[in-house]
C-alpha cells in the first residue's frame, strides 16, 4: 500500500539529499528512446527498446551485456554521442524545480547519484537550476545495486549516512540505499515498481519538502 511521507519531527531532517536522476528528477524516457533507435538502426541491432527499459537503473554497460550487446562494436559510444545530442528531450517531472528550491531553502544540500555516465548526465542536471553539491556516477565506482556511488558521495560531501536520504524509483536504488546505511523513499511517480520491504513512498515531488519541514520550521539556512 502506498503511504505518505511521516510528519515532521518523526524523523531527523536529512542534512543531505540524494537524488537518482532517470524518473525521480527529470522523465528521461524520451531520450533514451531517441538514443537506442537511431543507434540500433545504425548498427543493425535488433533488441527492442522495451527490453532495455527493464534493466534500467543498472549501469549502461552492465544492461548491455545482460542484453547480449556487450560485444556489440561502438554500441555504447555510440549510444552515448546520440544520447547528450537527444538531452533536450528529457523535462524534470513536474514540481520537482519547485521542491529541490525549497529544499535548498531549508537548508538541506542536494546531489545527484545515477547510473548515467558523466557525459550523459550532466546536461541534464545543469538544466535543473539548482545547485547539487555532489554528483556520483559509475565512471567512479561500482554501479548500483553497488553502495560505492553513494558512499563516495557521502564522502566527497563529509557527510555521515545517518544525516543524508536518497531517493529513487528502481529496486536498484533500494538496494544500493540499504547497503550504504542510508534511509531510502521511493519516488511513485518513476519508471520502477515497489519492492519488499517497503520503503517511505512519496506520491508528488512536493512531500520531498516535507521531509526537511523540520528545517524550515527552525529557520535553518
Amino acid at each position: 500500500m502506498l503511504s505518505n511521507p511521516p510528519p515532521a519531527g518523526s524523523e531527523p531532517a536529512p542534512g543531505l539529499m540524494l537524488f537518482d536522476l532517470d524518473g525521480v528528477l527529470v522523465n528521461s524516457l524520451p531520450v533514451m528512446r531517441a538514443a537506442w533507435e537511431a543507434v540500433s538502426t545504425q548498427l543493425e541491432v535488433r533488441v527492442p527498446f522495451e527490453a532495455y527499459v527493464e534493466h534500467l537503473g543498472r549501469p549502461f554497460d552492465e544492461i548491455l551485456t545482460l542484453l547480449g550487446l556487450g560485444d556489440t562494436e561502438g554500441f555504447a559510444q555510440a549510444y552515448q554521442t546520440a544520447a547528450v545530442r537527444f538531452s533536450h528531450l528529457a523535462r524534470p517531472f513536474p514540481g520537482v524545480e519547485q521542491a529541490l528550491r525549497d529544499i535548498v531553502a531549508a537548508g538541506c544540500r542536494l546531489g545527484v547519484v545515477t547510473s548515467k555516465s558523466v557525459t550523459r548526465a550532466r546536461p541534464m542536471v545543469d538544466a535543473l537550476g539548482t545547485p547539487f553539491a555532489v554528483l556520483r556516477t559509475p565512471d567512479q565506482g561500482r554501479g548500483k545495486p553497488s553502495p560505492d556511488s553513494l558512499l563516495l558521495a557521502l564522502v566527497e560531501c563529509g557527510t555521515d549516512p545517518a544525516d543524508a536520504l536518497y531517493v529513487g524509483d528502481m529496486a536498484v536504488d533500494q538496494e544500493a540505499a540499504q547497503r550504504a546505511g542510508l534511509r531510502y523513499a521511493h519516488a511513485a511517480w518513476g519508471y520502477g515498481a515497489l519492492t519488499e520491504p517497503l520503503p517511505l513512498i512519496l506520491q508528488e515531488p512536493a512531500q520531498l519538502v516535507d521531509l526537511v519541514r523540520e528545517r524550515l520550521a527552525k529557520g535553518s539556512v
